[in-house]
């Protein structure tokens, strides 16, 4: 079986709902990713067998097939096929490992895999919205399950207190997320992954964009105490909860074939990918459990890699998954994360990645793990090996 490279991985800079990039169609943001990956890699945009995008909310602009819309909007030819995948907060992680499936087939040479969300103009729930009355949820999955629904906040405020994790610990968790992402910034870290998109501002200033929008500059415990719970019987709030993000991502995945015939040098190799599933009420504890079973497919243990990307959609979920996993919380989200970068929903699989390969490069370390949670109570996991 192939190898499966990842040769480049960029991202545009998060941006807050209602921000700098509200202004910016879904399509325009997923093909300013496209441009840049290709430009960076120099691969003839006809070389391309395939545009893989993730995005969760798929209606209104982002509706009849965002991919292809992205494709449309690049600059690259008419002829690039593209596809949108949905597996909720995971979808852009799962596009990664589609495309890593087709490179290690033989049947593919170089892929894109994407992910696109802009949650001010496609608000997350929008789907459901369009259709009052209507439940993605049966009577017979109320009944099997005990449950009126399935909420994300509901699972997150149970895994704490499944977990043992007070509101202070959360908010000690969200804090140093925001002192890690602003170290990162002012270090410049994140340099070589965002790519610069130019925004109109309100009064009509242009400007480029590329600082993450929704980084605490002035977060402390404190000022974290004061925020309202979302619960009043709950421990999270808004500043324990990932934030509602505009945002773009792309991965580049290519063969061995490729990477001579172009002349690539990679970032990474693809060592592992898998997807899990499990509770779909307490929903967000599947990384746990994705995790052990991916490094025991991979012969690995928790203690071989070097750094972890785990999505922070809530603060509980990490910091169950560190309890569980046992890993070095130092090297957890190294840069920050979902609580103080953002959480572009369908974008977020291929963002983390492309802050993962780029930490591992930057720190002259070797193996890196990518989990998130997602709804529905499934989780995808990909382990790789920097170059």
């Amino acid at each position: 079986m192939s190898d499966a490279f990842i040769v480049a991985a960029v991202r545009t800079a998060g941006g807050r709902r209602g921000g700098r990039l509200s202004g910016v169609h879904p399509a325009n943001l997923g093909a300013a990713v496209l441009d840049a990956i290709v430009g960076r890699t120099g691969v003839p945009a006809e070389a391309i067998d395939d545009v893989i995008m993730g995005c969760v909310s798929q209606c209104g602009e982002q509706a009849r097939q965002i991919g292809r819309f992205a494709v449309l909007a690049s600059s690259l030819p008419d002829s690039v096929t593209s596809v949108t995948i949905d597996r909720q907060c995971g979808s852009s992680q799962q596009a990664i490992q589609f495309a890593a499936q087709a490179i290690m087939s033989g049947t593919q040479d170089v892929v894109i895999a994407a992910g696109v969300e802009s949650m001010s103009r496609v608000p997350l729930g929008s789907a459901t919205l369009a259709f009052p009355g209507q439940k993605p949820m049966t009577d017979g999955i109320r009944a099997r399950y005990g449950v009126e629904e399935f909420t994300q906040f509901g699972g997150a405020e149970m895994i704490a207190k499944k977990w043992g994790f007070d509101r202070a610990a959360l908010d000690a968790f969200g804090l140093e997320s925001h002192l890690r992402a602003i170290a990162a910034t002012k270090s410049g870290a994140f340099a070589s992954e965002i790519i610069p998109v130019e925004v109109t501002l309100a009064d009509g200033t242009v400007e480029m964009h590329e600082v993450d929008e929704g980084i605490r500059w002035d977060a402390s415990l404190e000022s974290m105490a004061k925020v309202k719970l979302l619960n009043e019987t709950g421990m999270i709030t808004a500043a324990t909860s990932s934030q509602i993000t505009d945002g773009a991502a792309a991965v580049m995945v290519v063969s061995e074939a490729a990477l001579k015939r172009y002349n690539l040098t990679p970032l990474a190799r693809i060592a592992h990918f898998s997807v899990t599933a499990g509770d779909p009420v307490l929903m967000l504890e599947e990384p746990l459990y994705a995790t052990d079973k991916a490094l025991a497919r991979a012969g690995m243990s928790i203690n071989d890699i070097d750094l972890f990307e785990v999505n922070e959609a809530f603060a509980p979920i990490p910091l169950a998954w560190l309890k569980h996993t046992k890993a070095d919380p130092a090297k957890l989200n190294v840069n920050g994360g979902a609580i103080s970068l953002g959480h572009p929903v369908g974008a977020s699989g291929a963002k983390l990645m492309a802050t993962l390969v780029h930490a591992l490069k930057a720190r002259n370390l070797r193996w890196g793990l990518q989990t998130m949670c997602e709804g529905g109570g499934q989780a995808n996991v990909t382990i790789v090996e920097a170059l």
